[in-house]
């Protein structure tokens, strides 16, 4: 595998709970009598015994003064979405060759699914690889994933990813949806990150939005389809519960 010290590791962290009826970002909310940022940064040590970037924005000093050491810190001031929180670790990455992308508030993926994603990104030599999942239906413990977004294919090939928000009702049929791990290539990301807009319906800047970038250059996009319960993240309550499910 490519020297890790090509690669850096962003955590998306910057979010507030205010949809879990807590004034915490989101990342220190509990699972199971932990903060769940925690999950994350375990399967980071053991896929890669590497030191991750969290970008962090809602009461950072209160997520730097739990997390300590385990991250080093980027702060994004504003919350303007995904795109623009990655935008904001340009210095500190400039000397990366792949950047991964992972939410702190998905605290199941395994540390053999992130190995999975960078092992496939170095094979396929893509801008772009990322994690979806397909699900049999958006019922029981399944209907937390009918707000993720939807994977856009044109004959087998990924052509974008359509926001749940964003999406027209024959789109929000689509079973295979986002699953939010993302390993991009470095000059590619830097070269394209300032193109994307934010004309959507939340008026932010999309990261996802650069699959469809990607797809238009005639890029190369590849994912790994993982386990359904990997790609469960926390918005709710109810979502938290469902984690508390799976988490161990």
């Amino acid at each position: 595998m490519e020297n890790l010290k090509d690669i850096k590791i962003l955590i998306l962290a910057a979010g507030k709970g205010k949809r879990m009826q807590s004034d915490l970002p989101k990342v220190l909310i509990e699972l199971n009598g932990k903060p769940i940022i925690k999950y994350i940064l375990k399967s980071i040590k053991k896929a890669f015994n590497q030191k991750p970037i969290a970008i962090i924005g809602h009461k950072a000093g209160l997520v730097e003064s739990k997390l300590k050491d385990f991250c080093s810190y980027v702060i994004q001031k504003e919350q303007l979405g995904t795109g623009h929180a990655v935008l904001c670790t340009k210095k500190e990455c400039k000397d990366a060759r792949h950047i991964i992308v992972l939410s702190g508030d998905q605290p199941l993926i395994s540390p053999k699914t992130l190995k999975n994603l960078l092992k496939k990104h170095l094979k396929e030599k893509t801008k772009i690889t990322f994690t979806t999942t397909e699900v049999s239906d958006f019922n029981d413990w399944r209907k937390a994933f009918i707000a993720f977004g939807r994977i856009i294919r044109k004959n087998g090939e990924i052509t974008g990813i359509c926001e749940y928000r964003d999406a027209s009702e024959k789109e929000k049929l689509i079973r295979e949806v986002n699953a939010g791990s993302y390993v991009f290539d470095a000059k590619w990301l830097w070269e394209n990150l300032e193109k994307i807009k934010n004309n959507n319906i939340q008026n932010e800047y999309y990261l996802t939005d650069l699959l469809h970038l990607a797809s238009k250059e005639k890029e190369k996009v590849e994912a790994i389809q993982i386990e359904s319960h990997e790609a469960l993240g926390a918005n709710t309550k109810e979502e938290l519960e469902i984690l508390e499910k799976f988490a161990v």
